[in-house]
């Protein structure tokens, strides 16, 4: 019995991994809708913490952010040490202009132990100290993006654009 159990939960894996697949090709095809239905089939049959933070981030090209949020919630509750889903909240907070509860959201991001790409919540570090006008901060956060990622074009450009504008 312990056996054949093994085997069908490997299916239902294999078969989820197929639909979030699919459900991503949507997504970057523009077909949102599509996406949310393939994703959300995929997490009814093996939830995983990247299946939640992708239904979410295809919330977020919707505009909800509210939606986008919950998800990336529970992508922490499968997995804590997944970093994306809390650089996520935190670009999503900072879309509703909610620039200090998004903080604390990609400081988790930058210190997450499964996570590849930590310049992104450095960025979006840097996008909030320039936004509170605290440009020492916003510089150090883009120069912290560029030496985790030294090609982030986005972040040497928004280095430079703050330091031309402080020269």
């Amino acid at each position: 019995m312990e056996e054949k159990e093994k085997n069908n939960t490997e299916q239902l894996k294999a078969l989820a991994i197929e639909l979030f697949q699919q459900a991503y090709e949507h997504q970057m095809k523009g077909e949102l809708e599509e996406a949310v239905a393939l994703y959300t089939r995929s997490i009814s049959l093996f939830p995983t913490a990247e299946a939640y933070t992708f239904l979410g981030w295809t919330y977020s090209f919707m505009g909800k952010y509210g939606e986008a949020i919950a998800e990336c919630h529970k992508a922490i509750e499968v997995d804590p040490d997944f970093g994306n889903p809390y650089n996520d909240i935190g670009a999503y907070l900072i879309e509703l202009g909610k620039f200090d509860e998004a903080i604390p959201w990609l400081e988790k991001a930058i210190h997450s132990k499964r996570y590849d790409s930590h310049c992104f919540p450095h960025l979006n570090l840097g996008r909030i100290w320039e936004e509170k006008g605290d440009y020492v901060k916003a510089i150090t956060s883009y120069e912290n993006a560029l030496r985790e990622n030294p090609g982030y074009a986005l972040a040497r450009m928004s280095l430079r654009k703050l330091q031309a504008m402080l020269n």
